[in-house]
C-alpha cells in the first residue's frame, strides 16, 4: 500500500534552484556577443525576430541594448538582465558590455553569475578584452563554455584556435562539435558527442530559426554532399577522437576546462545545439560565502545582494532600479527583509522581472534570479538583503580606474541638474568622481575603467538631465589613495606627472602617469600608504 507524498516548500525550492541557469557572455568588441545574445533569445522564443546588430538606422535595435547611445552605435554599454524559459529551464542571461571601453558594470556583473560563455572571433581568436574578462572569471573559478563564432567567414584553423585557448588562458579546450568547411564553404557541424552531421539552412535576413537537418556519420551520401570537405573531416574526426582531450565535468566546474562549440551567430548555424548543450552543462546556482559561512541556495534563509543600480531605464518611469541577485531561499513580494548596511528592516513592495528595458511585477523569485527593485535611495551596490538574523555576503570588488578627464558643463545655468546627474551616475558605478582641493571652482574629474564611459556620461547627462558637457582627457594611467602622517603629506612635493585630488569623502587621491612613477614615489616616501580604493574600503570596515 502506498501513501501520497506531501510536497514541502523545501522540495519546491530545490526543484526551482535545479532548473536555474544564470550566466553572462564575455567577448572582445565585435566578436558577436550581442548577436549571439539575440539568437539565444530567438531560439528560446523570447523574441520573434532577431534584431540585426549593425549600424543601420532602419534595422531593429538589439533587445538587450536599451540605452540611446547603445542603439546609435550598435554596441552594448551597460549590463542588462534577460530572463527566459527554454526546455523547462529558467535562464537568467546577464548581458555585459564587450566594447573596448567599458565600466566596472561589466566586472560587477560577473560577480552575479554562476557560469559564463566566452565568444571568440574565428579569425582573431583571443583578444585583449577577452583576456581581461577571463581573468575576472578565473578569480571566482567560474565555469566557462566557448563559442567560436563567424565560421561563415574566412578564419583560422580550428586546431590553431584550440591551441591558443590552452596556451593563452591555461585551460583545457574540449571540442563538442567540429566545423565542416569554413568561410563561404561552411556547410555545417559534426557532433562529436553523437556520430552525426548537422546541416543548417539560411533564413530571410537571418531573423528566423535556421532549419536543421541531421544525418548519421559515416554515410555513403555524405561524401557526395560534402564534396572536398569530406576527406579532411574524416581525418580531423579521427585525430580528435583518438588524441583529443576528454571532457571532465569536475574540471569544467572548477574553471580548468572549457567545452568548445563552433558556429555562426549571424546565420544561426550552430546556435540551437549550443543552447541545448549549455542547459545540460552549465551548473545551477551554488553556495556563496557570507559572514555566517556558506549560504546554500536551497537553505530556508533568504539572502541576496545588489550588484547594479540603473536610472532612467524607461523614460516613462524615470526611476532608479536596483538589480538584486538572489543567493538563497525564496523571495516573495511584500516580504520583510533585513538591510545589513542600514541596519533596519524594509518591505519588498515593488519587485520586477527584467527583460532589457521591459519590466513586469512578480510575486516570487528563486536563487539565480535577478529581481529589479525600485530604488528610492535605499540601495547601493554591494548591499546585502536577508531574512532572519543579520548577515553580510562577500563584498563586490572595486576595480581601479585607468582613464581620467575633467568634466565641464557647457551651461552654467543648469548646475542643479548637472550635480544631480553626476550624483546619480556615480551611485550607479558608471564612474568615480574626484575634485581638485586647490581650486575654488571644483570641476569634477571623472575616473573610469574605460574611456567609453566618458561618452556615456556626456550622453546621459544630455539625454536624461538636459545638460551638455565636455570632457578634457588627462594624461594619467592610475590612481592611488594616500594616507599617513599629515605633516609628512603636507611636506611632499609631488612629481610633475602627478595630480593631487580628493574624493567625495575628502580622502587624498594621487593620479600617476605611469607605474614607474608610482614605484618611485612608493620608494621615496616609505611611511606613506599608497592604496587602491578597494584596499581603502577594506581598511575602513
Amino acid at each position: 500500500m502506498s501513501f501520497p507524498i506531501e510536497r514541502s516548500s523545501s522540495d519546491e525550492l530545490g526543484r526551482e534552484v535545479a532548473r536555474r541557469r544564470t550566466f553572462a557572455i564575455i567577448s572582445h568588441p565585435d566578436a558577436g556577443k550581442t548577436t549571439l545574445t539575440e539568437k539565444l533569445l530567438l531560439y528560446a522564443g523570447a523574441v520573434h525576430l532577431a534584431g540585426a546588430v549593425q549600424a543601420r538606422s532602419h534595422q531593429r535595435a538589439a533587445k538587450s541594448d536599451w540605452m540611446e547611445l547603445e542603439q546609435a552605435r550598435g554596441i552594448s554599454i551597460t549590463s542588462t538582465a534577460l530572463q527566459f524559459e527554454y526546455q523547462g529551464v529558467r535562464v537568467n542571461l546577464l548581458d555585459t558590455p564587450g566594447h573596448q571601453d567599458f565600466s566596472e558594470d561589466t566586472y560587477r556583473t560577473l560577480m552575479a553569475v554562476d557560469s559564463a560563455v566566452m565568444v571568440l572571433d574565428s579569425a582573431k581568436g583571443i583578444e585583449p578584452q577577452t583576456k581581461k574578462l577571463f581573468a575576472v572569471c578565473r578569480k571566482r573559478n567560474i565555469p566557462i563554455m566557448t563559442f567560436i563564432n563567424k565560421m561563415d567567414l574566412p578564419g583560422r584553423h580550428p586546431f590553431d584556435l584550440l591551441e591558443e585557448i590552452e596556451q593563452t588562458l591555461g585551460m583545457t579546450a574540449v571540442p563538442f562539435n567540429w566545423p565542416i568547411g569554413e568561410g563561404s564553404g561552411f556547410q555545417g557541424l559534426y557532433d562529436l558527442q553523437e556520430p552525426q552531421v548537422l546541416f543548417f539552412q539560411r533564413t530571410l535576413h537571418n531573423q528566423h530559426r535556421a532549419p536543421m537537418r541531421v544525418e548519421t556519420f559515416p554515410h555513403p551520401s555524405l561524401a557526395e554532399t560534402l564534396g572536398e570537405a569530406y576527406g579532411p573531416l574524416q581525418e580531423e574526426i579521427a585525430l580528435l577522437t583518438g588524441a583529443g582531450a576528454k571532457f571532465d565535468r569536475d574540471r569544467f566546474l572548477a574553471g580548468q576546462l572549457t567545452p568548445v562549440f563552433f558556429g555562426s551567430a549571424l546565420t544561426n548555424f550552430g546556435v540551437e545545439p549550443f543552447l541545448s548543450a549549455f542547459l545540460q552543462l552549465a551548473p545551477p546556482p551554488g553556495p556563496r560565502r557570507s559572514s555566517q559561512g556558506p549560504m546554500q541556495p536551497t537553505g530556508d534563509k533568504f539572502s541576496g545582494f545588489v550588484f547594479k543600480i540603473q536610472a532612467n531605464m524607461d523614460p516613462q518611469h524615470r526611476d532608479r532600479m536596483a538589480f538584486l541577485r538572489i543567493v538563497s531561499g525564496r523571495f516573495e513580494k511584500d516580504m520583510m527583509v533585513y538591510h545589513s548596511r542600514l541596519d533596519r528592516r524594509i518591505r519588498m513592495t515593488r519587485p520586477h522581472r527584467l527583460f532589457g528595458r521591459d519590466r513586469e511585477t512578480i510575486e516570487e523569485a528563486y536563487p539565480g534570479d535577478v529581481v529589479g527593485l525600485v530604488n528610492p535611495g535605499l540601495f547601493i551596490i554591494g548591499d546585502t538583503l536577508c531574512s532572519g538574523s543579520p548577515l553580510a555576503l562577500d563584498a563586490i570588488p572595486q576595480f581601479p580606474p585607468e582613464c581620467f578627464g575633467v568634466l565641464r558643463s557647457q551651461d552654467l545655468t543648469k548646475q542643479k541638474q548637472f550635480q544631480k546627474g553626476l550624483l546619480q551616475l556615480e551611485e550607479e558605478g558608471v564612474m568615480q568622481i574626484l575634485y581638485s582641493p586647490d581650486h575654488v571652482r571644483r570641476e569634477p574629474v571623472l575616473a573610469a575603467v574605460g574611456e567609453l564611459q566618458f561618452d556615456v556620461v556626456g550622453s546621459r547627462l544630455e539625454t536624461e538631465y538636459g545638460v551638455k558637457t565636455l570632457v578634457e582627457r588627462m594624461p594619467f594611467a592610475l590612481a592611488r589613495w594616500v594616507s599617513g602622517d599629515p605633516d609628512v603629506l603636507a611636506g611632499i612635493y609631488w612629481p610633475q606627472d602627478t595630480r593631487r585630488l580628493v574624493d567625495r569623502d575628502s580622502r587624498v587621491v594621487i593620479l600617476f602617469g605611469s607605474e614607474r612613477l608610482l614605484a618611485y614615489c612608493t620608494k621615496e616616501y616609505p611611511s606613506i600608504k599608497f592604496q587602491l580604493r578597494e584596499e581603502v574600503a577594506q581598511t575602513e570596515q
